[in-house]
């Protein structure tokens, strides 16, 4: 709540220039709030979670369980039922299913061992839960694994399942239109592990705050989100180089610069205005909603092309991999069928207490596009054919100032906590388990606020607009990426991955996938042609066995010297193809020669 007793929501109507929504007063807010309801299994383990947090203990994954080492916090993967394209998609994201397999081991789990770990359609969290073996509560690995990637778009898989899996599981999403976008991530996500080589430049924080003219929203993140993050981010991390972007300087073309331009950091935060569509299936609603709108938008007026950065910007050059970004804006993740945050009908009931009708009052449900969708920038971002940034974070549907200011003064605490522990090296989808940690005390004191109201009690109306706003701004937060990535160690060039754009074709879906470059071994991919789930493999089963003689003549300490050798040589091929990098390839070469001529020696 600001501190004159308006709501400033963001986002700006891409056709008129308009705010989505004008600010809102807390009385009318507060009506609003009073048509909330969320569903009595989700409330139940809010409340726990609470009161987990309440004894200061972790709701998450359960006590004992080191949440960054996936061989106890375990890996799954969730595709839809009905999806007929997850045999191709599957294929496609056979790197990172086999990376994942080995690092979970018998903590892995998919859709190949019964029972089966689909979504089907319909499904609650806690009929998916039971279904697989799990339960509410926190995580047992044993039984479920701490750490999900929904596989597929949110028409099939919704939002709502995706919030209510990530009150106690560190959960992602990736959606994309092409095959090849899959591999792409997939490749990108196992080469930053394996072997670190990345675009982004290493130990880099960028934090790049829009203020558009006589805007009050974009004043508020700028003054009261970017700017004391930074500040707080710069004092904490003396490993990290912290840069600061504000006002002016958050313009169209450095924030171009800064995906994939030439200045990819390490890890992105932005704070600005999304473009939103007020009309449901806008032609250009779904290339352009959650686009980014810059500081070059004098803030009147239609944004123009030179005002906000999309997807169709990122160049087919861009260098993002090793990317972590996190967009504060509407929209920035994706965009539901209705409105979240729909202005429930009240205007009979304003009217009767003698307030002014505003005319926001609408028929709930309001439709808002004619399905859900991933919005396109992340899904460009991630998915890029040069090697794809690893993760975004961002929200769907609006996003308000509820984030970082509670009652006149500024709160970034969950924000600065999630970041200390990302850019200290922990896992993204352990890292941001403080947004959930928000969530559930919130919608346990809301809920518990507006049954008091419905008992006569009284309740100041700016409370009640500021626990409202609150709530649904925290569960809207989602991860678009693998939960389990974290920030790559070394900036390397990337190679780029040959793509062919070939689209998945809705009623015959691509099986076949096209040649790739591995990022982890510098060498064509290998088609997969193993029909039984065991796509894990890396090696047939002759060359496991030479390995395995080779390890009883010379050890084990002399394996993973030629397999050192073997990451490096990768490294080579991928640096060889940058004649600026050709210095530094030489030099690898040389400490190959180094190795080899120790190991002739013992």
């Amino acid at each position: 709540m600001t501190p004159d007793n308006f709501i400033y929501p963001n986002g700006i109507d891409a056709l008129t220039g308009e705010p989505l929504l004008p600010p809102l007063t807390v009385d009318i807010v507060s009506q609003m709030a009073q048509g909330q309801s969320i569903a009595q299994e989700e409330l139940d383990e809010l409340r726990e979670r609470k009161r987990m947090l309440a004894g200061e203990a972790d709701y998450g994954v359960m006590a004992g369980i080191d949440p960054n080492d996936l061989a106890q916090a375990g890996w799954g993967v969730i595709f839809a039922s009905d999806d007929p394209n997850v045999p191709a998609i599957r294929a496609a994201l056979s790197p990172l299913l086999a990376l994942r397999r080995e690092q979970a081991g018998d903590r892995y789990r998919d859709e190949t061992v019964a029972p089966k770990f689909f979504y089907k359609p319909g499904e609650s969290k806690n009929t998916w839960l039971a279904r697989n073996g799990g339960a509410p509560g926190p995580v047992d690995p044993r039984k479920i694994p701490y750490y999900l990637l929904i596989v597929g778009d949110p028409q099939r898989i919704p939002y709502t399942f995706q919030y209510q899996l990530d009150v106690a599981h560190a959960v992602g999403r990736i959606h994309f239109d092409t095959l090849d976008e899959y591999h792409s991530y997939a490749a990108s996500v196992v080469a930053a592990e394996e072997t670190g080589v990345s675009s982004a430049a290493p130990g880099e924080a960028v934090f790049f705050g829009v203020h558009n003219e006589l805007d009050r929203a974009t004043a508020l993140s700028a003054q009261h989100l970017v700017a004391p993050l930074a500040a707080t981010m710069e004092g904490k991390l003396a490993n990290w180089r912290v840069r600061r972007l504000m006002q002016e300087q958050a313009s169209k073309a450095q924030l171009a610069r800064l995906l994939g331009g030439g200045e990819t950091p390490a890890f992105l935060f932005t704070a600005s205005h999304g473009m939103g569509f007020p009309v449901s299936g806008h032609p250009r609603q779904r290339a352009e909603q959650g686009a980014l709108i810059c500081s070059d938008w004098p803030g009147q007026g239609s944004p123009r092309g030179r005002h906000f950065l999309a997807a169709e910007d990122i160049g087919s050059d861009a260098r993002l991999h090793g990317l972590i970004a996190f967009f504060f804006a509407c929209y920035g993740a994706g965009t539901p069928r209705h409105d979240d945050f729909a202005l429930r009908t009240r205007q009979k009931e304003l009217q009767e207490r003698g307030q002014r009708v505003t005319g926001l009052e609408q028929y709930d449900p309001i439709e808002i596009a004619p399905q859900p969708f991933v919005a396109r920038l992340p899904q460009r971002l991630l998915g890029h054919p040069n090697g794809g940034a690893l993760a975004v974070v961002g929200h769907v549907d609006r996003a308000w100032g509820s984030s970082f200011i509670w009652e006149g003064a500024q709160q970034v605490a969950t924000f600065e906590s999630a970041l200390t522990r990302l850019l200290a090296g922990e896992r993204l989808g352990y890292a941001v388990e403080d947004f959930n940690n928000r969530y559930a005390e919130l919608s346990t004191e809301l809920t518990a606020r507006i049954k008091a109201i419905q008992e006569r009690e009284e309740a100041p109306p700016e409370e009640l607009a500021g626990l409202w706003t609150a709530n649904n701004d925290a569960r809207s937060y989602v991860l678009l990426g693998d939960p389990a990535v974290k920030l790559a160690a070394i900036g390397a060039t990337a190679p780029r991955i040959p793509s062919s754009d070939r689209p998945i074709a809705p009623t015959q879906p691509e099986t076949t996938l096209p040649e790739a470059i591995d990022f982890a071994a510098g060498e064509p991919e290998a088609e997969n042609e193993e029909k039984d789930g065991n796509e894990d493999k890396e090696d047939n089963e002759d060359k496991e066995d030479n390995e395995e003689k080779k390890d009883k003549k010379i050890g084990i300490t002399d394996r993973q010297k030629r397999n050192a050798i073997k990451k490096i040589n990768g490294i080579i091929q991928l640096f060889a193809t940058d004649p600026s990098l050709k210095q530094a390839s030489a030099q690898l070469q040389q400490a190959v020669k180094l190795i080899q001529s120790t190991l002739k020696q013992n």
